[in-house]
């Protein structure tokens, strides 16, 4: 990229905790997405709230690392936002997580003209902005959002309209499903949507209407708890740069295949001294 594209990540954060191998690293979709999004090139902010524990410690240290530009981090007293993870051959389970200060988040006026200075803003299902989206919407260049695999209906119609692209995790889903499902969200007013499918690849569909699927590339899975997120964020890297639909699946599946080759969401793993763990116990 001559000119680098600015990209904000807007909300979740949190810390995902390993308990086999007691390691923490810091996560969460919107954190992953501008961390990597920065590795790839772009110029990155992220916009949230952290705890002013380890925890918290943790993921704003690690965005600096990156060169992820911070400026705009609020730090709260408590804990940060937590997910506990059992890590099998390459695999991940969520055993369980709580939301810390995270949930104490909102953004101000000044957040929402921060936003407008990007030429992508992504957010996601648990960053809990589902009542400011219209006016996050109107306030960014272009917003993407990841609806994970917690979207009904009711949320699709609502919400998908505000979109320049959305993403969807239907590994559950069969193709012809799935396909219904992009559709719904172009109906509903995305200008492109995206189904990715773990080991099954990705379908996606624009406002043509034309569906693309592509397949996974090879990767040496040491870990692919940030592979979904390395998917959206070089997908809609090339989307900013204008490729058409198939290459922006490629780059996206290219990508997704790198990051399964380390561990965490990018990295930067610490000892887990039993932080957050009674929110473990309470799990159900």
């Amino acid at each position: 990229m001559g000119n680098p594209h600015r990209i904000l990540g807007i909300g979740d954060n949190t810390v995902d905790t390993y308990v086999s191998s007691r390691t923490q690293y810091p996560g969460g979709n919107t954190v992953n997405v501008a961390a990597l999004a920065r590795r790839l090139g772009a110029r990155s902010a992220y916009l949230g709230c952290v705890g002013d524990d380890a925890g918290g410690r943790l993921v704003r240290d690690a965005l600096m690392a990156e060169g992820v530009d911070v400026t705009r981090l609020r730090v709260r007293p408590g804990e940060n936002a937590r997910a506990f993870v059992v890590h099998d051959q390459g695999d991940r389970r969520f055993l369980g997580s709580h939301p810390g200060v995270r949930a104490q988040y909102r953004l101000t006026d000044a957040d929402f003209d921060y936003v407008a200075g990007f030429d992508l803003a992504h957010s996601s299902v648990y960053s809990g902005l589902e009542a400011e989206l219209p006016r996050l919407a109107a306030a960014a260049q272009r917003l993407s959002f990841d609806y994970s695999n917690r979207w009904d209906e009711a949320m699709l119609r609502d919400t998908a309209g505000l979109f320049d692209a959305v993403f969807l995790s239907a590994a559950h889903l069969h193709e012809a499903a799935c396909r219904v499902l992009l559709e719904r969200c172009i109906g509903h007013g995305a200008r492109c949507a995206v189904a990715t499918r773990g080991a099954a690849g990705a379908l996606a569909i624009d406002a043509a209407g034309q569906l693309h699927a592509q397949g996974v590339f090879p990767a040496e899975a040491v870990d692919t708890l940030g592979a979904g997120d390395g998917f959206i964020t070089a997908f809609l890297l090339a989307r900013l740069d204008g490729r058409p639909l198939p290459d922006c699946l490629e780059a996206g599946a290219r990508f997704g295949a790198r990051v399964c080759g380390w561990h965490g969401g990018f990295g930067h793993g610490r000892p887990w001294e039993g932080e957050g763990a009674h929110h473990l116990e309470r799990a159900p």
